[in-house]
């Protein structure tokens, strides 16, 4: 009689426990990937003070056209800021989790400072883009791919680069995977993650002090019915182990979001020709601000040394 009670209470517990699990696993869920205001994520305005302030002001001071796009079901916007002189050469900037096309400005003038028209799109689920779920990278490099064919359709002599910061670099190391136009040239990724497994790995236990198993299996399965992703697929390592593209890799020795050990992975999963830039100091997407004249310097050289 005992031993039944004691079974019947054990499998009250477990179905309690499981009960449990699956509803944090949709709460975590909801943090992770739908689209709202995050609060563990700063976007703030540029002050004066900041070394990027005068590129982002001087970006406003230049003429720009809003492009649209359907893609994936969802409208995407974007916008394109044309070169000084008559160029092929276009640089695709990609942002990061829960910024925005706005945020780009600085990197959108460091580009257009080098000779290059540029295109800044709104991932999906982001700032005037259509969506409710967060792809980190692995949905938006759909997206990416289709801005980059439309760009090929209005030039076919594009030599198109792609930037991303942070998710926007995971975004552009996870496009490097597929077959890509062969007017795209070149990848520039400034701290992305490994995968997306990888990440939310380390966040699960940097944010909350939880291990993997069984939350994160949990919240991984829900993103592959809900956004059509696990997060193991959505790997950029994987991806840029496919990539013959030249790439320069680019990250703060400070990161404590995307661990800077990660660029070191992505580095050395790439097939093409490659570089890397780490820099003293700076914590996550930080790199810029931190050392503006070193990483302008190091992204010239590099673009200079593939248009040869």
């Amino acid at each position: 009689m005992k031993t039944i009670r004691l079974s019947k209470c054990l499998g009250i517990l477990f179905l309690l426990l499981t009960l449990a699990s699956v509803g944090a696993s949709f709460y975590f869920f909801h943090v992770a990937q739908v689209r709202e205001e995050k609060s563990f994520i700063r976007n703030e305005k540029r002050g004066t003070n900041n070394p990027l302030y005068a590129a982002e002001k001087a970006f406003d001071a230049l003429a720009y056209e809003k492009r649209q796009m359907t893609n994936r079901g969802f409208k995407q916007v974007a916008w394109y800021l044309p070169a000084s002189q008559d160029t092929h050469k276009t640089a695709l900037v990609v942002h990061g989790f829960t910024s925005r096309k706005e945020d780009m400005k600085p990197y959108a003038m460091l580009f257009h400072n080098l000779g290059y028209n540029v295109l800044i799109p709104d991932n999906e689920a982001h700032g005037e883009s259509d969506g409710n779920l967060i792809g980190y990278g692995w949905n938006d490099r759909l997206n990416v791919i289709a801005w980059a064919k439309r760009l090929v359709d209005e030039d076919k002599e594009s030599q198109i680069t792609l930037f991303g910061l942070s998710m926007g670099a995971a975004t552009v190391m996870m496009a490097s995977g597929e077959s890509l136009p062969k007017q795209v040239t070149s990848i520039i990724e400034d701290c992305g993650y490994t995968s997306v497994w990888d990440e939310l790995k380390f966040q699960a236990k940097a944010m909350y002090h939880l291990p993997a198993f069984p939350l994160l299996y949990e919240v991984s399965t829900q993103s592959k019915i809900r956004a059509g992703f696990s997060y193991g697929e959505a790997s950029s390592v994987k991806q840029l182990a496919k990539n013959k593209l030249p790439a320069l890799f680019i990250h703060g020795d400070q990161d404590n979001f995307v661990p800077t050990k990660m660029v070191y992975e992505n580095y050395k999963a790439t097939q093409g020709p490659k570089d890397i830039l780490i820099v003293k100091g700076a914590k996550h997407a930080k790199a810029f601000e931190t050392a503006p004249e070193q990483y302008q310097k190091k992204v010239a050289e590099f673009l200079k040394k593939i248009e040869k």
